[in-house]
């Protein structure tokens, strides 16, 4: 079936609470957002995650681990030094000014963590990584460390392929969970825990984008219920979207499916708030960033192998060695490089004759609400990167918000001057250091 639908299928954790991302190709780091309910509202707000460095945040968070890059070992001999003077790597919290907001709120984290297979599959792309931090019970270990230790109410995760290995220990640390495996030949998926004091689960879909034509990809879609508080109830959609940067009519057919699913899950529950978390594997410049941020897109004015605008993202691309960068937002002149065919159109839009895509959700993303240093955001309040190695430097990840919900304070990412010195993440100074990742 595409979807599956439950409203009773989680798993419970066996210990009390305690105290408190990447395509498959790419290292990345997590979001995390705190959100509230505005107070002429019944929803609560919830967190974005991203990282950034902000002189002016009142607080911050030390990184800890990241799963999410992969260093490939050279010829011993000649094999580059991994010891080098790093400052210390630090991620800041940006509050937002939120007069309405109520004092109900929740934390939300977005985190690629790299599947441990795709870890050793494309080993070129972290290079300048010490292998000994890609190694999973290094990862497993530091990955946990961090998330229990910054609290989350609400972690979705992309790139999934130790799930058993991470509920263990989630479970002793309070959360339930909810797992989705990617179809085909590939053994990761996405996840989502959350706190089982806090959270009750009402109901449960998935997305199995095969059914569709739309490749292995999944998406997960929870229902919840806020404990101890009356009719509150919101909709966490999680999705790891198709990475293949030529392909934009079926990432845009992955996302335009799972808003509308959402949509309807929206209604059903008697128009709740939406969080839509994950890794989208587009960019800020990109017009399938510009669909979901103004709910409306005619995909003629665009070729179609640019929609993502990763191909731009090379980083002596961003860091202004390579001065030849194309614009991924540029409407074609004339006649269109990339012609859509018919079908191409229906896998984007769902309908061949109608190159006009909509949704009704009116997402924001936390991020760029939650405005941050220019150190670590791009001119529309994006992190300037959420992913860093050999072949890609850029932001790919996010955290969107509907109505009835806004974003308190938004863990900030960090500034190129950082991650160029770097070489890559995480390092050997800070293991669990990660780019910055929505």
């Amino acid at each position: 079936m595409v979807v599956t639908n439950t409203s009773s299928c989680w798993l419970r954790p066996t210990a009390p609470f305690f105290s408190r991302r990447s395509h498959k190709r790419r290292p990345s780091c997590f979001f995390f957002v705190s959100f509230s309910c505005k107070s002429t509202t019944n929803f609560i707000h919830y967190c974005s995650i991203t990282s950034t460095h902000d002189s002016s945040s009142t607080s911050s968070v030390p990184l800890f681990s990241s799963d999410s890059y992969i260093p490939r070992r050279k010829n011993p001999i000649r094999r580059r030094p991994y010891a080098r003077y790093f400052p210390e790597i630090r991620r800041h919290w940006v509050e937002a000014d939120q007069p309405h907001a109520s004092q109900e709120r929740f934390t939300v984290v977005s985190y690629n963590i790299l599947a441990n297979r795709n870890a050793f599959k494309h080993r070129d792309l972290y290079s300048n990584v010490d292998p000994l931090h890609l190694k999973w019970e290094h990862r497993k270990r530091m990955i946990c460390k961090e998330l229990i230790g910054l609290k989350p109410d609400v972690i979705c995760m992309q790139e999934v392929d130790k799930y058993f290995d991470l509920l263990k220990i989630m479970e002793n640390a309070g959360y339930a969970a909810s797992y989705k495996r990617r179809t085909g030949d590939t053994v990761d998926g996405c996840a989502i825990f959350w706190k089982a004091n806090k959270f009750g689960l009402l109901e449960r879909e998935s997305i199995e984008y095969k059914a569709l034509g739309l490749r292995d990809n999944v998406a997960q879609l929870l229902v919840f219920e806020i404990l101890g508080a009356e009719s509150r109830r919101v909709l966490i959609c999680n999705i790891h979207v198709l990475y293949n940067p030529s392909r934009g009519e079926v990432k845009l057919g992955q996302i335009r499916f799972l808003l509308s699913r959402a949509q309807i899950l929206v209604e059903k529950w008697g128009d709740i708030p939406v969080i839509l978390a994950g890794d989208f594997n587009s960019t800020p410049q990109s017009a399938i960033y510009k669909f979901l941020d103004s709910s409306e897109l005619n995909i003629m004015l665009y070729d179609r192998k640019e929609l993502s605008g990763q191909r731009n993202c090379h980083p002596p691309q961003v860091f202004g060695v390579d001065k030849e960068m194309k614009n991924p937002l540029a409407l074609m002149d004339g006649v269109l490089k990339n012609c859509w065919t018919s079908e191409e159109v229906k896998v984007a839009t769902g309908k061949a004759e109608c190159p006009l895509l909509k949704h009704p959700l009116g997402l924001n993303s936390s991020y760029a609400t939650v405005k941050g240093s220019t150190r670590t955001r791009n001119l529309n309040g994006e992190p300037l990167a959420t992913s860093y190695h050999s072949k890609f430097l850029g932001t790919v990840d996010y955290l969107w918000y509907s109505k009835g919900i806004v974003p308190t304070r938004v863990l900030d990412t960090l500034p190129f001057d950082i991650l160029r010195r770097t070489g890559g993440l995480p390092c050997e100074e800070d293991p669990d250091a990660h780019s910055g990742k929505q």
